[in-house]
C-alpha cells in the first residue's frame, strides 16, 4: 500500500515557484555579467515574468507572503547588526534627522497638493508615502560597500529607523484620513499600547534570550541554533504584531535583543543565506506589480512624478542633514541613497485602498503611476548612490585639509584589525599559539564555536569571535580581507576544509595555515587553498623517530639532519615550493615581515598569462614584485615583460588595504558549495 506522502501531494503553486526562481537564476545571472547590481536583475525578473509580461507568475499573494518574509529576516539581521548601544548613540540623528526628513516631506507635499486643489486627508496620505524610502535596498548596498559604519551609512540608518517607526502612526492615522472612524484619542491610544508591548518585548526579551541562547549554542548543533534564531524572529515580530506594530519592526527589535548577547555574530551567520533567498523574492515580488502597459501609455507621466519625487527627497534630505550641523558632502551622498520610494509604502497604500485613499487622488491611474515610480527609483537607487559617492567625493576635494579623511571606514572593533593573525580555534594548539602572538605583540582575533573555549580566550583578555569560521560573515567580521595570515587549528577535518576553501577564495592575498591529522589530507587542503598544511601523523613520526636515535646516542646534528630531510621529503611532496616563499618572507624582507606577503597564483586565477606589466601592480594597487618562486628557483626583482604562470609564487609587498584591492586577481572560480558567496 502506498500512502499518500510517498503519493505525492499536488502542489499548484510549485509551477510558479519555480518560474520566478529560474527567470531570477538566468536574469541575475546575465545582471552579473554586464556588471549590473543583482537588485535590478530581481526588479526586472519580476517585470518579465509577471502578469502584465510573460504571465508565468499569476499567484501575486504567494509571492507577497514570501516577500513580508525576507523583509522579516532583513529587518532582524539590521537589528543584530546594530545593536542598543549604537541605537542610543545616533538617538539625535533618528530624532531630529529622521524627524526632520519624514515632517518636511509630508509638509511640502500637503501644502503643494493643497494648493493645487487636492484634499487636505489626500495631500497628507500621499506624501507619507513619498516619504518613507527603501530600508532593504538601502541598508544591502550599504552593507555591500561596508559603509553602514560610517558618517553618511549612520545618517542614512538612523533616518530609515525614524521611518519603520513611524510607519507604526501612519497606519493607524490612515482609518481618520479616510474618514472611517478613528478619533485622534483613539489613535494615541493604540500608538501607547505599541509603545508600551515594544518596551515590554524588549525588557522581557533582554532577560531571556541570553541564556537560552548560551545553553543552545552549548550543543555545538549549527542547525538547532538556526531553528532557535529564527523562531526568536518570527516569534518575536509576531508578538509585536498582537499590538498593530508591524511584522518588519517587530523583526528589528528582536534582532536589537539578540545584538546583546555574546552569540550576535553567530546568529547574523546562520541567518544570512535565508535572507539573501527571501529578499530575492521581494524583489521580485515589487518587479510583478508594474504594469507595462501602463507604463509605455503613460511615460512622461511617470518619468515626471518620479523626477519630481527625486528632487523634492534630495533636497528635504540633503537639507535635514545640514541642519544637524554634517557637511554638505554628507547630505548629498545620504540625499541621493534615500531618494527613492519605500517597502512599506505598499504597505501603507493598502491600508489606503481599504478606506478609498489613493496616490494623489487619482484613483487607479494614482495607483499604477505610484508602482511605476517606486520600480523606476528602486531600480536606479544603485546608480544614485554611485552619482552621491562621486560628488561627494568632488566636495571633499575642494574642502580644507582639516576636514575628515576621504576614506570614512569603521575603526571600531575588528575592523580596525590590519595584518593580523586570524587564529580559529582556541583548543591547546591555538592557546600556544595565541600566547606567543601575545607575548610578541602581534596583532590577532580569534574565532571559536565552542562556548566554553570562547568564554575561557575572553577571561584572558584576548579578542573572540564568536560563530562558525565556514560563514563568510565570520571571516569578513574577522577582517579576513586586511589579514596577514589564517591559522586553522580545529580538530574537524571536514570543518578545516571548508573554513580553508572560503577563506582562500574571499581573500586570496592572506596565507593560511592549517593543521590536519593525517598526510592523505594534506594535498586535499592545498588544492582547497592552504598554503601550509602541517600533517600530525607525519610530527608524530618525526618525535618517535627522534626519541628511538636518541636512545642509540646518535649525534643530535645528525638527528637534525635525518628529521629535516623526513620532513623536507614528506612537505614537499604537496605543498612544491610555497614553503621556500615564506621562508623569503620570514628572513625580513621588510619592517617586521609586516607588509610582506607570498601569494600563490593558482590555476584559473586572472593573473595567469599575464605579465607583471599588463598586471600593473605597483601603478594600479602599489604593490611591488619583490621576487618570484618556481620550480624551485628563485627569481629576484623580475622585469616587466617576466610572465605569470600557474602555481607561481610571487612575494610582495604594500599595505594591507592594496592587498585587499587586488584580490580579484588571484581569486579563481570557486567550488561549487561556496557559489553565490560574496568576496
Amino acid at each position: 500500500m502506498v500512502t499518500p506522502f510517498l503519493a505525492g501531494v499536488a502542489l499548484p503553486f510549485l509551477g510558479e515557484v519555480v518560474a520566478l526562481l529560474v527567470g531570477s537564476v538566468l536574469i541575475a545571472y546575465l545582471c552579473y555579467r554586464i556588471r549590473l547590481v543583482p537588485i535590478v536583475g530581481f526588479l526586472i525578473t519580476g517585470v518579465v515574468i509577471g502578469p502584465t509580461a510573460l504571465g508565468l507568475v499569476k499567484d501575486q499573494a504567494l509571492i507577497d507572503g514570501m516577500a513580508e518574509v525576507g523583509v522579516i529576516l532583513l529587518l532582524f539581521t539590521i537589528g543584530v547588526e546594530f545593536s542598543l548601544e549604537k541605537l542610543a548613540r545616533i538617538r539625535r540623528l533618528i530624532v531630529g534627522g529622521g524627524g526632520l526628513q519624514v515632517g518636511l516631506t509630508i509638509g511640502l507635499l500637503g501644502v503643494g497638493m493643497a494648493v493645487a486643489g487636492i484634499a487636505w486627508p489626500v495631500a497628507v496620505f500621499t506624501g507619507c508615502l513619498v516619504a518613507l524610502s527603501s530600508t532593504t535596498i538601502v541598508l544591502m548596498l550599504l552593507t555591500d560597500r561596508m559603509e553602514t559604519d560610517t558618517p553618511a551609512g549612520r545618517f542614512a540608518l538612523a533616518i530609515l529607523i525614524f521611518q519603520d517607526l513611524a510607519i507604526i502612526g501612519m497606519v493607524l492615522l490612515v482609518p481618520v484620513l479616510g474618514g472611517e472612524g478613528g478619533s485622534t484619542g483613539a489613535v494615541l491610544l493604540a500608538l501607547g499600547e505599541a509603545v508600551l508591548i515594544i518596551g515590554v518585548v524588549l525588557v522581557g526579551a533582554r532577560k531571556l534570550l541570553p541564556p537560552l541562547l548560551e545553553r543552545i549554542a552549548r550543543t555545538q548543533r549549527s542547525e538547532l541554533f538556526l531553528l532557535t534564531v529564527v523562531t526568536i524572529c518570527f516569534g518575536t515580530a509576531w508578538l509585536t504584531s498582537l499590538a498593530g506594530v508591524s511584522l518588519a519592526l517587530g523583526a528589528f527589535l528582536a534582532g536589537l535583543v539578540v545584538s546583546e548577547s555574546q552569540y550576535s555574530e553567530h546568529a547574523l551567520s546562520e541567518v544570512l543565506p535565508l535572507r539573501t533567498l527571501f529578499n530575492a523574492v521581494f524583489f521580485v515580488s515589487v518587479g510583478m506589480l508594474l504594469d507595462l502597459g501602463f507604463l509605455f501609455d503613460n511615460l512622461l507621466l511617470v518619468l515626471g512624478v518620479a523626477g519630481a519625487v527625486l528632487l523634492i527627497k534630495f533636497i528635504v534630505t540633503a537639507g535635514s542633514v545640514r541642519a544637524l550641523g554634517y557637511p554638505a558632502r554628507i547630505g548629498v551622498v545620504v540625499g541621493f541613497a534615500l531618494a527613492q520610494i519605500g517597502e512599506f509604502s505598499f504597505v501603507l497604500a493598502r491600508a489606503g485602498e481599504e478606506v478609498g485613499l489613493t496616490p494623489a487622488g487619482m484613483g487607479e491611474a494614482g495607483v499604477q503611476t505610484f508602482i511605476a515610480v517606486t520600480v523606476l527609483l528602486m531600480a536606479g537607487t544603485p546608480l544614485l548612490m554611485q552619482l552621491g559617492h562621486r560628488l561627494g567625493t568632488r566636495m571633499l576635494q575642494r574642502e580644507q585639509p582639516k576636514e575628515e579623511p576621504t576614506h570614512e571606514t569603521s575603526t571600531t572593533g575588528h575592523a580596525a584589525l590590519e595584518d593580523h593573525v586570524i587564529v580559529v580555534g582556541y583548543g591547546p594548539a591555538g592557546q600556544r599559539l595565541v600566547q606567543v602572538l601575545h607575548d610578541t605583540g602581534l596583532p590577532f582575533t580569534i574565532i571559536e564555536l565552542n562556548p566554553s573555549l570562547a568564554k575561557q580566550a575572553e577571561e584572558a583578555g584576548f579578542p573572540v569571535i564568536r560563530g562558525d569560521a565556514s560563514r563568510p560573515h565570520i571571516l569578513e567580521h574577522a577582517a579576513l580581507g586586511r589579514a596577514k595570515l589564517c591559522v586553522v587549528v580545529i580538530g574537524d577535518e571536514a570543518a578545516t576544509q571548508r573554513i580553508v576553501e572560503v577563506a582562500h577564495y574571499l581573500n586570496p592575498t592572506v596565507q593560511i595555515i592549517a593543521r590536519t591529522r593525517f598526510l592523505a589530507n594534506v594535498e586535499r587542503l592545498h588544492e582547497a587553498g592552504g598554503d601550509i598544511v602541517v600533517p600530525e601523523e607525519l610530527e608524530t613520526s618525526v618525535r618517535i623517530f627522534t626519541n628511538v636515535l636518541g636512545a642509540y646516542m646518535i649525534p643530535p646534528d645528525e638527528i637534525n639532519r635525518q628529521v629535516t630531510a623526513l620532513r623536507s621529503g614528506d612537505y614537499q611532496l604537496f605543498r612544491g615550493s610555497i614553503h621556500e616563499a615564506h621562508l623569503m618572507v620570514l628572513q625580513g624582507l621588510d619592517e617586521e615581515g609586516l607588509h610582506t606577503r607570498a601569494v600563490a597564483v593558482r590555476v584559473g586565477a586572472p593573473a595567469v598569462g599575464k605579465t607583471l606589466s599588463e598586471l600593473a601592480l605597483r601603478r594600479t594597487h602599489n604593490l611591488t614584485v619583490l621576487a618570484v618562486r618556481r620550480d624551485g628557483r628563485t627569481i629576484g626583482n623580475p622585469a616587466g615583460d617576466f610572465q605569470i604562470e600557474p602555481n607561481d609564487r610571487l612575494v610582495l609587498v604594500g599595505e594591507a588595504t592594496q592587498f585587499a584591492d587586488s584580490a580579484d586577481l588571484f581569486r579563481h572560480a570557486p567550488p561549487p558549495h561556496l557559489e553565490g558567496v560574496g568576496p
